[in-house]
């Protein structure tokens, strides 16, 4: 999530008032998000993977290149995803 938030060059105060979050806690809630100290809500997840321009999957990946494998395919339409992860499956077997 932080890396993500810092590649668009976003503080954590203004992800937080982007989600709703009131301004004067916005900074201390995401922080505690990105450590690991607290786990928001999936609506609140949700939330935060909107305005980071990412799946919700994204912000639950342990391995990073998982992580931006979801992010690129994010960005792909529909048809365009499904074919990429049927080639990638049939490159496995």
């Amino acid at each position: 999530m932080r890396s993500r938030r810092e590649e668009l060059g976003l503080s954590q105060e203004k992800v937080g008032v982007q989600i709703g979050i009131d301004e004067s806690s916005s900074r201390a809630r995401i922080s505690r998000y990105e450590l690991g100290t607290h786990e928001p809500p999936v609506e609140t997840a949700r939330l935060i993977a909107k305005a980071l321009g990412v799946p919700l999957a994204y912000l639950y990946c342990d391995e990073e290149d998982v992580a931006m494998l979801l992010k690129e395919l994010a960005t792909q339409s529909v048809s365009q995803r499904r074919a990429l992860v049927s080639q990638w499956l049939q490159g496995l077997r």
